[in-house]
């Protein structure tokens, strides 16, 4: 009998083990928004930044242009960071020559330009790539379901915002003609 009662145990053990097993390898442990925080990006000045410091905070993530229609969006992004920074928002901006070459190929002009002419004070990064094979990583997340988990996304000009979340999760994406200061993304930025 008790050769029995162990045998039970070491049965229902098993199918324990072997369940919980399952229940890891199906359960969302891998969340998405982990890659997002471990992309590996650049400042404009060419430092590394940790994507991870932006944790708690609602992103707003811009290809820029310097010398595109839309360039005068930087005056309405600044003016939106200025509005909400304090309420854990920020501002990504991402230079881009893909569209037209309408952005510097010298990151001390890209600087210059957006502090001489729009007082920009909110992140910019290295000029990347938002389309096509040399798609930069961040712009592979915010585009490629694969990666984002929720959409694919082509980026279709300058001035194409996303949003993500405070967990790092893909949020939306809006147009290039849509306005920083839009409806949508304020009421966004508040929920």
């Amino acid at each position: 009998m008790e050769t029995k009662t162990i045998n039970k145990i070491k049965k229902y053990s098993y199918i324990f083990l072997i369940s919980l097993l399952l229940s890891c390898m199906n359960s969302d442990n891998h969340n998405d928004n982990l890659f997002f925080y471990n992309i590996k990006v650049k400042t404009i000045y060419g430092e590394d930044f940790d994507l991870s410091t932006l944790k708690g905070k609602k992103l707003l993530v811009v290809n820029v242009a310097s010398k595109c229609g839309f360039t005068t969006q930087y005056r309405q992004l600044e003016e939106l960071y200025k509005e909400y920074k304090n309420q854990n928002f920020e501002v990504l901006a991402f230079p881009s020559s893909d569209f037209a070459n309408q952005e510097y190929s010298d990151s001390q002009k890209i600087t210059s330009f957006c502090q001489k002419n729009y007082g920009v004070t909110f992140l910019i990064f290295e000029k990347v790539s938002v389309k096509g094979k040399s798609k930069h990583p961040i712009y592979q997340w915010l585009t490629e379901k694969n990666k984002n988990g929720k959409k694919n996304v082509s980026v279709l000009w300058n001035f194409q915002k996303f949003t993500v979340d405070e967990n790092g999760k893909w949020v939306d994406y809006f147009l290039p003609i849509t306005s920083p200061k839009s409806k949508k993304i304020v009421k966004w930025i508040n929920s």
